[in-house]
């Protein structure tokens, strides 16, 4: 049986094709892996575990069902749903994972990562992603009336996209030295590389924004697919 990994699906109630093609990859392509891994971005925004909406629901339903079968599921924090916590946890039966984190299959040790830590060049994000991280002010958010995190979600998203917009593309790329020191870029596919004087693969997954794609490891063999 295979291992399944996922990355930057960004699912919410605007992106209908995502929401139905994860779904079925759930029923279908996971529901016969040994594991799951989904790497970060599962959502578009999390702003907390009592957040009411449906479509969230339905998702986390979804996983609930694949968890009900036996295969297990992890979940890395990515930089948008980075407020999951241990009620999706309980609702869902995922395993929530510290990124990055070291998995080890069939004694080959590999490193689990979102990625977004490693874009170290772009100083003013690295200050923010430090901040919302921390448990402190995670907690006072938390405390927010759920309309109220609502609303700065969605100015936090167009701020995103504004400080994207106007960012020098190398910018938001990831550093190479961070990238040879965890092996790791955000260009997808698998790469060649050598690290600590032996060849070793990078391997970046594909975003969901125009079709769904997943890496499947199974008898030691990486291999990138579409949906």
């Amino acid at each position: 049986m295979a291992e399944l990994f996922v990355s930057d699906l960004h699912l919410d109630a605007r992106s209908a094709a995502a929401n139905e093609r994860f779904l079925r990859f759930l029923a279908q392509e996971a529901s016969r892996a040994r594991v799951l891994y989904i790497l970060g971005d599962l959502f578009e925004a999390w702003i907390g575990d009592d957040d009411p909406d449906p479509v969230k629901g339905q998702l986390c339903d979804g996983l609930r069902q694949l968890t009900d079968r036996g295969v297990p599921c992890f979940v890395l924090h990515g930089n948008r749903d980075f407020l999951l916590g241990q009620e999706f946890a309980a609702r869902t039966g995922c395993r929530l994972l510290p990124d990055p984190v070291i998995a080890t299959f069939d004694e080959e040790p590999v490193l689990l990562t979102h990625g977004d830590a490693l874009c170290v060049d772009d100083h003013s994000y690295q200050e923010l992603r430090t901040t919302v991280r921390d448990a402190r002010w995670q907690q006072r958010f938390l405390k927010l009336p759920l309309a109220t995190r609502e609303l700065l979600a969605s100015q936090a998203r167009r701020g995103s996209q504004a400080h994207t917009s106007r960012t020098i593309p190398y910018v938001m790329d990831v550093n190479e030295t961070a990238v040879d020191a965890v092996c790791h870029t955000h260009r997808p596919g698998i790469h060649r590389a050598t690290f600590d004087g032996r060849a070793v693969e990078r391997i970046v997954l594909g975003a969901w924004y125009e079709q769904g794609s997943y890496l499947l490891r199974e008898a030691g063999r990486y291999e990138l697919r579409e949906l």
